[in-house]
């Protein structure tokens, strides 16, 4: 017979060990801060995707917090995300953004990301979404997932959801006034991927020119930065 008391909820088991890259020293700290008090025993931090690549290969931590955007580095984050797949399909990423496009919540998650939580979202929405991905389960904020669904359903698709990932990424660091070769740079691929990718964003775009699609990405600044 029940006493009246409702069941104690079972505490979810949190992740031994995780990974957070963000270039930001505050949201690291207040991570850092998050999963202290939820009983993950060791935080890993970088600050850049290079570093957080060596942090992952080199601990295979059980989960990873990323951000999209990086100074000097567009939406460098869905290259991580692809990179960390790579090397381990069985990786459980959380993207932890202030963008709420759904272009890029979507090309997040095609990249290999199994969950998306916005910067401006309570400590209990975010652990919410650590303790999803950690258990292998996709997360969406409900407004985020309405979106994402949405996206193509309207008889002309938002101008950047024909994009890939890659396309997204050079498309931001256009937004920043970077040339096809440090774009190659930045991004470690050779010059005519660029090239060959930028032709493609012209085309889905409907520009014919490389000032246009600078314009484009200037005057979608915000949505890729």
């Amino acid at each position: 017979m029940s006493d009246g008391r409702a069941a104690a909820r079972p505490v979810p088991a949190r992740p031994e060990t995780m990974l957070v890259v963000d270039d930001h020293p505050i949201v690291l700290q207040g991570v850092r801060r998050l999963a202290d008090a939820a009983g993950v025993a060791r935080v890993y931090e970088a600050a850049d995707i290079v570093s957080g690549y060596r942090l992952f290969h080199r601990h295979r931590p059980a989960l990873v917090v990323a951000d999209l955007s990086f100074r000097d580095d567009g939406l460098s984050g869905l290259s991580l995300i692809r990179r960390i797949r790579a090397l381990d399909p069985r990786a459980r990423i959380l993207v932890f953004s202030m963008h709420a496009d759904p272009v890029l919540v979507s090309r997040a998650l095609e990249s290999g990301a199994l969950g998306f939580v916005l910067k401006d979202a309570g400590s209990d929405a975010f652990l919410e979404a650590l303790d999803a991905v950690h258990a292998g389960q996709g997360y969406l904020p409900h407004a985020l997932a309405t979106d994402v669904a949405m996206l193509n359903r309207g008889a002309r698709p938002a101008p950047l959801a024909t994009l890939s990932a890659r396309e997204l990424q050079i498309l931001s660091l256009l937004s920043q006034g970077k040339s096809y070769e440090a774009i190659a740079g930045a991004m470690a691929v050779s010059y005519r991927t660029v090239i060959n990718a930028s032709s493609s964003m012209r085309k889905k775009l409907g520009v014919e020119s490389r000032a246009g699609l600078v314009q484009i990405a200037v005057n979608r600044r915000n949505a890729l930065l």
